[in-house]
């Protein structure tokens, strides 16, 4: 008799639970997480027009993230560097932050207009477009911080 009342007292607790979840489900809320979990460099995707009028109204220059969706340095700088809570910030403050990916719509003149041929590769371009500085291949949280910091000490 006793396990009998054991065992119902675990599936009303995993019901009770259980409903908590189906709320959340039901109105759309999400569950809040730490906003510095969350800290991300905040990209503009494959807009490049878009990304040159917003610097040059902001006066700031455009950090390009030029990929392929293939390439596993690509995806490792997504996964780790730009989730880096520092450099996001740093970059979000300074640049106009654009993801390209080079082998789909326009990305494809811009390979050849920036004369991308390894990825990732990493431009810094003036509010004009012109390339300031390049940096070809994955960097870390701290590397990609001071690629994003020489702009800005010339």
């Amino acid at each position: 008799m006793k396990i009998i009342k054991y065992q119902l007292l675990l599936f009303g607790a995993l019901l009770l639970l259980s409903s908590f979840s189906a709320v959340y489900k039901a109105y759309g809320l999400k569950k809040e997480k730490s906003p510095e979990k969350n800290k991300a460099i905040i990209f503009i995707e494959n807009a490049f027009s878009l990304a040159s009028q917003k610097a040059k109204a902001e006066h700031k220059y455009i950090f390009v993230d030029a990929y392929a969706t293939w390439c596993g340095p690509c995806r490792q700088l997504k996964n780790t560097s730009f989730k880096n809570t520092q450099t996001a910030e740093y970059f979000n403050k300074n640049f106009i932050n654009l993801s390209v990916d080079m082998e789909k719509g326009k990305g494809v003149d811009l390979a050849t207009t920036w004369e991308i041929q390894e990825y990732p590769t990493l431009l810094i371009l003036d509010f004009n477009g012109k390339i300031l500085f390049r940096s070809i291949g994955y960097l870390d949280a701290k590397q990609l911080a001071a690629f994003g910091k020489r702009a800005y000490q010339n």
